[in-house]
C-alpha cells in the first residue's frame, strides 16, 4: 500500500488533521513544538460515492472501498539537515513514504504557539524546502563519492549519471526541488535510484480556521500558499480546517453535513485532501461486483487488465484471458446489467487493454490458475 507523509514546521496542524483522516484521536496534538516524535501511522478510506451507486444496481449491501496510508511525521526546523530539532528521525521517515503533504499554517492565533514566531506561509514552505534540498544535495555527494572510480575508468553508465547528477545539483542549488526537473524517462529511472526527498510528488495543504473556509479563495495566505506552490513546486493545493475536520469525527455523518452546509462548505476538506492524494500517487480506481458485495481496488494510471487481475489475486493475473468490461457511467445510464448486456454494451478487453478509472469489470482466467 502506497504511503502518503505529512509534513510542515511544528504546531502547523499536522497531527490535528492526521486524527481527522483516520477518524481517531491517537495522535498527540498539543500547543508546543515536537509533540510527534515517532510517526502515527493510518490506513484510510478513499471515499468514493461511485460504490453506493453501483451496489444500488448490484442489490447489494456490503460496500468496501480502496485505501490508502497516511504517515504523521515529526516537524521540522531550520538545520533539519544538520541534524537539529528531531532532524535526522524527520528526514528518514520521509524516504519511506511514497508522496508529501505539507500542512502549511494559513491563521492566526496568539494561542497557538508559532515556532518562528511571525506567520509567513511562504518563509515556511521555503524551511522546509531548503531542509529537504539540503538532505537531497549531501545524498548526491554521496554518490558521487561512490561511483568516482568508475567514472575514472570512463565507465559509459557512471559517466551518465554523473551528468544527471551535476544537472541534479545546479537545479537543487536553485532553490528548486528534484521533482521539477524535467529529464527524459528513461534517466528519470536512473535518479529514481538516489531516493531524493524533493523527487516525491508534492501536495500542500493550506490551514486555516473554521470561519475561513467559506472564503478561502480571499485569504491572502492562502492565496499566497497557491501561487508559490504552482510557481515553485509544480503542484496543488488543498484549503482545510484540520481542527474543524477533527472535530467533526465525533459527530454522525448526517450532523457534520449539516454542520459543513451552516458553514457555507460543500465537501470535508479531509474528504478533498484523500482524493488529490489518490490522484497525486497516480492512482486509479475500478470495480468488481458479485452477490454479495461491491468493492473497489487501486491500480497505477496506465496499468494494463492483467495487472488489475493481479490486485485482486495473482492467480488471475497469471491465468488471465480477458476483462468483461463497462464505465460506470455506462451502467447508471442502462439502468441494470440485464439491460447492458442485452445492449451489448460490454466490452471483452485483452491483455493490452489499459484499465479506466470507473471500469467496472469482470476478469475471465484459466481455471488451472485458480
Amino acid at each position: 500500500m502506497l504511503k502518503a507523509g505529512i509534513i510542515g514546521l511544528p504546531n502547523v496542524g499536522k497531527s490535528t488533521l492526521f486524527n481527522a483522516l483516520v477518524h481517531s484521536h491517537k495522535a498527540e496534538a498539543a500547543n508546543y513544538p515536537f509533540c510527534t516524535i515517532e510517526p502515527n501511522m493510518g490506513v484510510v478510506n478513499v471515499p468514493d460515492p461511485r460504490l453506493a451507486t453501483l451496489a444500488a444496481i448490484a442489490k447489494v449491501h456490503t460496500l468496501i472501498p480502496t485505501m490508502i496510508e497516511f504517515v504523521d511525521i515529526a516537524g521540522l526546523v531550520k538545520g533539519a539537515s544538520k541534524g537539529e530539532g528531531l532532524g535526522n528521525k524527520f528526514l528518514s521517515h520521509i524516504r519511506e513514504v511514497d508522496a508529501l503533504i505539507q500542512v502549511v499554517r494559513c491563521f492566526e492565533d496568539s494561542n497557538v504557539h508559532h515556532v518562528t514566531g511571525v506567520l509567513d506561509p511562504v518563509r515556511d514552505i521555503e524551511i522546509v524546502a531548503t531542509e529537504l534540498i539540503l538532505a537531497d544535495l549531501e545524498s548526491i555527494h554521496k554518490r558521487h563519492e561512490k561511483i568516482a572510480k568508475d567514472v575514472k575508468r570512463h565507465d559509459k553508465a557512471a559517466l551518465l549519471e554523473t551528468e544527471l547528477l551535476q544537472a541534479l545539483e545546479r537545479h537543487l542549488n536553485s532553490g528548486q526541488p528534484a521533482h521539477t526537473l524535467h529529464l527524459p524517462v528513461e534517466h528519470k529511472a536512473i535518479t529514481r535510484n538516489l531516493f531524493l526527498l524533493t523527487d516525491k510528488p508534492t501536495l500542500f495543504a493550506a490551514n486555516v480556521q473554521d470561519s475561513d473556509l467559506a472564503t478561502a479563495d480571499q485569504n491572502r495566505w492562502v492565496q499566497q500558499v497557491r501561487h508559490y506552490a504552482q510557481t515553485h513546486h509544480q503542484c496543488d493545493t488543498v484549503v482545510l480546517s484540520a481542527q474543524l475536520d477533527s472535530d467533526l469525527i465525533d459527530l454522525s455523518p448526517e450532523d457534520a453535513r449539516e454542520y459543513l452546509k451552516e458553514l457555507g462548505v460543500a465537501e470535508s476538506g479531509v474528504d478533498a485532501l484523500i482524493h488529490a492524494t489518490y490522484r497525486l500517487l497516480g492512482l486509479r480506481t475500478f470495480f468488481t461486483h458479485n452477490d454479495k458485495e461491491v468493492r473497489a481496488w487501486t491500480v497505477h494510471a496506465g496499468d494494463h487488465a492483467p495487472k488489475a487481475a493481479g490486485v485482486i489475486h495473482t492467480d488471475f493475473e497469471q491465468g488471465f484471458i480477458k476483462a468483461e468490461t463497462i464505465s460506470l457511467n455506462d451502467l447508471v445510464r442502462l439502468g441494470s446489467f440485464a439491460v447492458a448486456r442485452e445492449r451489448g454494451s460490454y466490452r471483452m478487453e485483452g491483455k493490452d487493454y489499459v484499465v479506466q478509472d470507473g471500469d467496472v469489470i469482470l476478469f475471465k482466467f484459466h481455471v488451472g490458475h485458480a
